[in-house]
């Protein structure tokens, strides 16, 4: 794994929280929504989980361009980040909840305070469906952020060709999009070796923004924690939460993004 991955993820364990709800209705809505998810994941069979089984049409033509959105405004307000992810995701993806991998990982609980966010999603979540667990971590890095840890250099070079003896990524697809953008998708089999967190295989994308921004996503299939005082979870799912061409959708949707 590389350098600057492991800082992100470090970064995105450090940063972890839980929101705060401001109303009964919240509590309501958020409550219909996992009623959903839980319903149509019963409903599903096995074989839909399978990379690229999905269909999503709500997602199917993302926005050339960052924009506002009325999620995002909404997200880190009066509306859980949870309930707010759950719109823009496929809708038999599972239940959706948001934790901490600072408790997860670390066992530190109660979860220490919730740090300021770049990004109104910013966080990491839970996401169960078949009887396995699952995440999708999602952090924003401002571009001044960004500088500091390039010390000073050019934004990520091409990361399907990783140098400085760095192994190769596996099914590494590069795309320059409009706006001076360049999304990043890969796959890793998280197999590090004893003494690094049991992860299991996941999806990780990168979206690099024309000032210099990263939006960084994980799309898990789970952490396996055979420890005394971990916290009890569930097994991995069989495949990531998301396949890749959901994962490359939810990269494109502003919402991510912090509102300008």
């Amino acid at each position: 794994m590389s350098d600057d991955v492991r800082e992100l993820l470090g970064k995105a364990a450090e940063d972890a929280g839980r929101p705060g709800v401001s109303t009964e209705a919240v509590y309501a809505k958020a409550a219909r929504v996992r009623w959903r998810r839980r319903a149509a994941v019963s409903a599903a069979a096995v074989c839909a989980v399978a990379a690229g089984a999905f269909v999503v049409p709500q997602l199917s033509s993302a926005p050339a361009d960052p924009q506002t959105s009325s999620v995002a405004s909404l997200a880190g307000g009066d509306m859980p980040r949870e309930v707010a992810l759950v719109e823009l995701l496929p809708q038999d993806v599972g239940t959706v909840d948001e934790v901490s991998f600072v408790e997860i990982i670390k066992h530190v609980s109660p979860p220490p305070d919730e740090p300021p966010r770049t990004g109104p999603l910013d966080g990491q979540y839970a996401v169960r469906r078949d009887g396995g667990v699952g995440y999708l971590s999602i952090g924003v890095m401002d571009a001044e952020a960004v500088r500091r840890k390039m010390g000073g250099g050019a934004p990520f070079d091409d990361l399907c060709k990783p140098g400085n003896g760095e192994p190769a990524r596996t099914d590494c697809v590069r795309e320059e999009l409009s706006g001076g953008r360049v999304l990043t998708i890969w796959s890793d089999d998280m197999d590090y070796g004893d003494g690094t967190p049991q992860w299991g295989p996941e999806l990780t994308a990168r979206l690099v923004l024309a000032d210099g921004s990263l939006l960084a996503v994980r799309d898990s299939t789970g952490f396996e924690d055979d420890s005394a005082a971990g916290t009890p979870q569930g097994p991995l799912l069989k495949t990531p939460p998301l396949d890749r061409a959901e994962l490359r959708e939810l990269m494109l949707r502003p919402e991510l993004l912090p509102q300008k």
